[in-house]
């Protein structure tokens, strides 16, 4: 699927003094997974229900998959999947039940429910479990349960806000898994909201960083940690004394350094040679295990933005 999915021009949205959304500018190619990150208040789930014509711009405009969010909400809505921060599941209901039911909402066949509903239970593992009532489920179990709601109805855009929110580890990464697989066999366009900064390094092309309303910056992963992170020289060993992390603190190619568990970050300026300050550690009686080069993780840029923000 070529073009853009979703396309913004100083969208914003007020409520009284507070501009929850504050002239946002951006492109979601389609077929992307496009990740929307933030701090809590930063207004992630405003942008959705925006972008969805739940609500309407108080300045600005939208258009999702070519349809305008304030004129056109039903044209856009009818073409979206969402997850937003309730499952919308029927707990009392049987997850066979609960996706015939949406099935019949979106106008589906029963020959079409029938082959949607196999087909994603089967994908999402939860298909030996179809007869289950779903209050009896674990919250991952339901959160994979909505997924397949949303994405029922074959919507060539879905919305994901938080998906992994409140789910170990372990569930959290079977349901990353699962998406991925979702979004690669279907090529569909993901706009995912996340506090998992790991998640989103795995699973998008592409991440906004938002702040009090505002983006700050667009790009790939990898371009984000180019443009905002710094090179950074990772050293893992015994031994580190307090002379050499203030020696090595006071290097002008040294911008800050930590180290936790035997495992000393130091962030650098661009086009340092590592080799001198490697001499320097090995010198100072530092028993190394392994040493590594590499730019800060999306984490680590995300971090620093919020603090060059404050």
């Amino acid at each position: 699927m070529n073009g853009t999915a979703i396309q913004t021009l100083n969208l914003t949205r007020q409520f009284g003094s507070l501009k929850a959304v504050d002239g946002m500018t951006f492109e979601v190619p389609a077929g992307t997974v496009f990740g929307f990150l933030g701090p809590n208040g930063s207004g992630k789930t405003t942008t959705i229900r925006l972008l969805l014509g739940l609500l309407k711009p108080t300045a600005g405009s939208a258009r999702v998959l070519g349809f305008d969010v304030a004129s056109q909400p039903d044209r856009v809505r009818e073409q979206c999947g969402a997850l937003l921060e309730h499952t919308g599941l029927y707990e009392r209901l049987t997850a066979l039940d609960n996706l015939h039911f949406y099935g019949r909402v979106w106008h589906l066949s029963a020959e079409e429910r029938d082959r949607r509903i196999q087909k994603l239970l089967t994908d999402l593992d939860l298909w030996d479990r179809r007869h289950d009532v779903v209050g009896t489920w674990s919250r991952g179990m339901k959160q994979k349960l909505a997924v397949a709601r949303a994405l029922l109805h074959q919507p060539r855009l879905v919305f994901l806000d938080e998906p992994t929110a409140g789910l170990d580890p372990v569930a959290s990464a079977a349901l990353r898994e699962d998406l991925e697989n979702l979004v690669h066999e279907q090529g569909l366009t993901v706009f995912l909201t996340t506090h998992n900064l790991a998640e989103a390094e795995k699973l998008c092309d592409l991440v906004a960083v938002i702040r009090a309303g505002q983006v700050l910056m667009v790009g790939s992963p990898d371009e984000l940690r180019l443009r905002a992170g710094s090179p950074q020289l990772e050293v893992v060993g015994r031994g580190f004394s307090e002379m050499l992390l203030a020696s090595l603190r006071a290097r002008p190619e040294v911008r800050s350094l930590e180290l936790r568990d035997h495992h000393l970050t130091i962030a650098l300026s661009d086009g340092v040679d590592t080799a001198p300050l490697v001499q320097e550690i090995i010198a100072a009686g530092v028993q190394v295990d392994e040493v590594r080069k590499g730019k800060a993780s999306l984490e680590e840029v995300f971090l620093t933005m919020m603090e060059e923000q404050q």
